[in-house]
């Protein structure tokens, strides 16, 4: 039988909000232990210093036990602040857990944010070298594989210029490059498809399937679904810090998308996982028939309006706003984007608070269950950017009078017909 190279024993792992755990220099520590220590004494009631712990505390990761054999492919999948991150900080050895052991076999190799470790004074060509002996390489090793690394990141003609000067997209070519290249027994790797251009991701994947072809283990961090079921051989489905789920990833996914679907986020005041300024921010999504009825479940085919309230801190008029929503499948990942734009519907100038809705004549969509992203633009400036705002699920309708629907493909043609011709 084989042994696992990935062994996890009742991970935890808690963190005190608000704290911040910075650099500090050994006089820093020093001083600050000192007025610790006079703060203490000079305390005549203890009592009042006593402070609930449990107040301001959160667990990222909450027991949490698994195995991995060599040569697995698992992704590990769930929502923002679910403790996928976590989890692969501590495999990787930069987050002690707070309770719980990890045993790795084999040289570990890791992506986990974009860049990190490089030193934006540096060149392209000096920051290979640097987080390269980071990750384990001896130097002999980068300067075997360093034509290999460049020419894969693509950035020849950037080797020689300073990192700072680089975009977020080149780093992260020039992180991952070095990472891949390093040939681990185990690679870790958190969303490195969520920046770069579509080449790039594919030229990502090709080598991640290398690695997994080699026989190496990956533990591949994603919110790209169709990425993780083509690639992986099983999922972890991660919830409120615990393992929900551990088998096969396409159920995986199955499972992550009937949890959102039971709990769809229509109030979307309160959600802290988006991007943007913030300085105007979606409050609340509605799905309505076009009679204006609100609606739960949808008909393929069905004319559907998605009504987004909204509220911003400007104090006068938005202009040149851009609003868009898109929809995505587990397996296939996005399937069509609408924006304001596109259709040439810029909106030109609309009250600083107020209420926008996007209207689809005919939802095309086969039976099955769909993401709903939503996004805001004001000016030049991305003020909201909500992904998985709600799930919905599509129901089979008869769209085209004859009692079926196409048996394959996922996206449906309001109308076509077949005919014959004559020679």
């Amino acid at each position: 039988m084989t042994e696992p190279v990935i062994k996890a024993e009742n991970l935890s792992k808690q963190y005190r909000l608000g704290a911040t755990q910075g650099y500090k220099t050994f006089r820093e520590a020093i001083a600050n232990a000192t007025k610790a220590l006079f703060r203490n004494f000079g305390k005549s009631n203890p009592q009042s210093a006593i402070r609930n712990p449990q107040s301001d505390t959160i667990w990222a990761l909450k027991d949490v036990s698994f195995e991995v054999k060599q040569g697995e492919v698992i992704g590990i999948i769930g929502r923002n602040g679910a403790g996928k991150s976590t989890l692969l900080k501590i495999l990787s050895k930069i987050t002690k857990p707070t309770s719980g052991r990890v045993e790795l076999k084999g040289r570990v190799g890791s992506l986990l944010e974009v860049g990190t470790g490089f030193h934006p004074e540096l060149t392209g060509h000096e920051n290979i070298y640097l987080y390269g002996a980071i990750l384990g390489m001896d130097r002999w090793e980068v300067t075997r594989k360093f034509d290999e690394i460049v020419a894969f990141a693509g950035l020849e003609k950037f080797v020689d210029t300073p990192v700072k000067r680089y975009s977020s997209g080149m780093c992260m070519r020039l992180a991952f490059a070095v990472a891949a290249h390093l040939e681990p027994e185990i690679l870790l790797v958190d969303e490195v498809l969520a920046v770069g251009d579509v080449a790039f991701q594919k030229k990502c994947l090709g080598k991640m399937g290398n690695i997994a072809e080699e026989g190496r283990t990956v533990l591949f961090v994603s919110h790209n679904m169709g990425a993780l079921s083509a690639m992986c051989q099983k999922g972890l489905l991660i919830e409120q810090g615990q393992i929900v789920y551990n088998g096969e990833v396409k159920s995986a996914i199955e499972q992550y998308f009937k949890r959102l679907e039971s709990r769809s986020h229509l109030e979307l005041s309160k959600r802290q996982d988006r991007k943007g300024s913030g300085a105007c921010r979606f409050t609340r999504l509605t799905f309505e028939d076009e009679s204006g009825q609100p609606l739960n479940t949808f008909r393929s085919g069905q004319s559907v309006r998605v009504v987004l309230d909204y509220e911003s801190n400007y104090n006068s008029n938005l202009h040149a706003v851009k609003a868009a929503i898109s929809i995505d499948h587990h397996l296939y990942g996005e399937i069509f984007y609408c924006d304001s734009l596109t259709t040439g519907d810029l909106i030109h100038e609309i009250p600083s608070n107020g209420r926008l809705v996007c209207t689809v004549d005919s939802l095309p969509l086969i039976p099955g269950s769909y993401s709903k992203s939503v996004f805001l633009k004001v000016g030049s400036q991305i003020v909201d950017w909500i992904t998985g705002a709600a799930t919905i699920s599509v129901e089979e309708d008869d769209l085209y009078g004859t009692g079926k629907l196409p048996t394959r493909g996922i996206v449906l043609l309001p109308s076509y017909s077949w005919s014959t011709v004559e020679n």
